[in-house]
């Protein structure tokens, strides 16, 4: 039996079970993922104090650059295009997908490694370390990415399980130690745990000397993607140094802290193109019509979610707030409402991102998130010139509402195209 025919005949009760039995174990992975961002940086944070949290947080958002550009060129067309596909499909894609993932952990991370070295003093070692991790956990997301694909979520929140409990004692070790560099260390060496552990999983290795050939097969669109991912992880980075020398590296830490109290959202929006760009692609293929009531469930939904949270967290008493980040809490808690907004504009914004992934329409989301990304940056730094610290997260926030009903826009345009190209030609002679 074909796929096709599988689809036509399988009943749409276990269709829908099937897929809510992924994005179950898409928000179990996301909620283990959540929940080892979160403990990680409140541990730093209330180890090392505002400054040293600064420095911590500038590795942390040069590691998610780093990141987008491994997602946009290895795991976002695998995703795309080896979702629901025979298994021999799929892992011979996965081999050259982790190995285009390895080999760019291991060209940027010599590169932050002798930039690291020659910096020196408190950020230095830092980005040196940071350099020494980056293959383990560009590999570690890559195995997250392909389980997904392949509709084995459960593998995917085992994988993220694994590297949380290797995170307890190295994040001892380094609290013993004390310094940033230690923390960046245990972080990255226990990803690299898990990286081995996603092999042992899927029984493949990555595919170093293969790297090459799938960048080029898939460059139509994974050079669309690079900089669609760099422009939105190097605008937060802009922000972030920018914010350092306009207000300080203790602002930094602030701005870091009230992510923080927003983890739980901010990792799923992370990682969302995990479960949601490949079950949207499912949803197309199955019911074209159904892909934006899809979108809009799914972007709706967490931004609902993200301003209860934010609601709950106005309630929270200074005495827990403390006891959570520390010396951070007040900077961090005068955060909180712009802070809210942004992620529950950017939870909308990812749902028609999602679609606009599905459909293929590479340029129309490169183009929303270049829009996008330029209003974060402006309006993180410019909002940073007017009032500082808080002055910036207003910035970003008035930035992602709007950049979300672009979004929605060029989803709406994305499935008319589609529409039209998927009409067969009617001939008349």
């Amino acid at each position: 039996m074909t796929t096709e025919e599988e689809k036509t005949t399988a009943p749409a009760g276990s269709a829908r079970r099937a897929v809510v039995g992924r994005l179950s174990w898409g928000l179990a992975d996301q909620a283990a993922s959540s929940m080892s961002n979160f403990a990680v940086g409140v541990y730093v944070a209330r180890s090392l104090g505002p400054t040293a949290f600064g420095v911590f947080s500038l590795a942390w958002v040069t590691y998610g650059v780093v990141l987008g550009a491994s997602r946009g060129l290895a795991t976002d067309p695998l995703v795309v295009r080896f979702s629901a596909v025979p298994e021999a499909s799929w892992r011979a894609a996965v081999a050259r997908s982790s190995g285009a993932a390895l080999g760019l952990g291991a060209a940027v991370g010599a590169v932050c490694l002798l930039v690291g070295l020659a910096l020196g003093g408190n950020v230095g070692p830092a980005f040196a370390c940071l350099g020494v991790v980056l293959p383990g956990l560009l590999l570690q997301d890559a195995w997250r990415f392909a389980f997904f694909a392949a509709g084995a979520g459960k593998k995917a929140f085992l994988n993220d399980l694994v590297w949380g409990v290797a995170l307890v004692p190295a994040m001892v070790v380094a609290a013993r130690v004390g310094s940033v560099a230690a923390f960046v260390l245990a972080w990255g060496g226990s990803a690299a745990v898990a990286a081995g552990y996603g092999s042992l999983q899927s029984g493949i290795r990555p595919r170093l000397a293969q790297a090459r050939g799938w960048l080029r097969e898939q460059r139509d669109l994974g050079y669309r993607y690079l900089v669609e991912n760099s422009s939105l992880s190097g605008a937060g980075q802009l922000r972030a140094y920018g914010l350092g020398a306009i207000a300080g590296v203790g602002a930094v830490g602030a701005v870091r802290g009230a992510e923080l109290l927003q983890g739980p959202f901010l990792a799923l929006l992370m990682g969302l193109s995990l479960v949601t760009v490949a079950e949207a692609a499912r949803v197309l293929r199955r019911a074209p019509d159904r892909l934006g009531r899809f979108c809009l469930l799914l972007g709706g939904g967490q931004a609902v979610a993200a301003l209860l949270w934010g609601a709950a967290l106005l309630l929270l008493p200074d005495r827990l707030g403390e006891l959570v980040l520390g010396g951070v809490w007040h900077a961090a808690s005068e955060l909180i409402v712009p802070a809210t907004l942004s992620v529950a504009g950017a939870g909308l914004g990812t749902g028609a991102a999602a679609g606009l992934r599905a459909l293929g329409a590479a340029r129309r989301s490169l183009r929303a998130q270049l829009f996008a990304s330029v209003c974060y940056a402006g309006g993180g730094l410019g909002g940073a010139a007017v009032a500082g610290t808080v002055g910036s997260a207003w910035g970003v926030a008035a930035a992602t509402v709007g950049s979300s009903a672009v979004w929605w826009l060029h989803l709406r345009a994305g499935r008319r195209e589609h529409h039209v190209n998927s009409i067969p030609e009617v001939r008349t002679s």
